[in-house]
């Protein structure tokens, strides 16, 4: 299309010669209200009538909340530590299970009425279900659960999975395939490379004893 004013140029011919005047666009602006806050002894913060968890290692702490127009942030000495989706609601509480980890650790038998507990991925609740009806069940799921910080939230929920897909399923059948799916991701990928052996080395461990006798002649 032909500019108005100068019908000669188009309007992309104009769009191309002011691009090559502009600016570079700068980095998006990180607006938050950063307010001190306590967290309680049960790893919660209180904002606007709702809870909120953090890690239960910040317990008793004054941390930062960063409060966004749609979620929040919680920072502990520079680093974020917990992060929720702002709720407009009132009296809720809002969990994240993974900061209870170090509790049940230490007190597995927080998991048999632990509210926390109580939202984690099907396959976990599932695999709860299965060892709380043995004895030291609760402390078989724990060491369950403490290999999320090493493994990741979706290995282990891969690995109860397969492990209830076993129809008999353990804590140590998961951390079983947990320790084999780790094995298959530190596998080396295969270098490709133009260069090919001509002659495969050969084990020949007459060599070692051709070696020793020399070093006995040197003597």
């Amino acid at each position: 299309m032909a500019h108005p004013e100068w019908p000669e140029l188009t309007l992309a011919d104009l769009l191309q010669d002011e691009q090559l005047q502009m600016m570079p666009n700068p980095r998006p602006f990180d607006g938050y209200v950063e307010k001190p806050i306590r967290v309680s002894s049960t790893a919660l913060i209180h904002f606007q009538r709702n809870r909120y968890s953090v890690p239960s290692d910040c317990a008793h702490r004054v941390i930062s909340l960063r409060i966004y127009p749609a979620e929040l942030r919680l920072v502990a000495d520079g680093v974020e530590v917990a992060r929720h989706e702002r709720s407009f609601e009132r009296h809720q509480t809002y969990y994240d299970f993974r900061h209870y980890i170090g509790v049940i650790e230490r007190k597995p038998g927080a998991l048999r009425n632990g509210a926390p507990f109580a939202d984690m991925p099907e396959p976990l609740l599932v695999l709860q279900r299965h060892l709380l009806k043995q004895t030291g069940g609760d402390r078989v799921m724990a060491d369950v659960l403490a290999a999320i910080p090493r493994h990741g939230l979706d290995g282990v929920v891969v690995a109860a999975e397969l492990a209830l897909e076993s129809g008999r399923p353990s804590g140590e059948h998961v951390l079983n395939v947990l320790a084999r799916l780790k094995g298959q991701a530190m596998t080396p990928p295969a270098i490709e490379t133009p260069l090919s052996v001509s002659e495969e080395p050969v084990a020949n461990v007459h060599r070692y004893d051709h070696l020793r006798m020399e070093a006995g002649d040197v003597r």
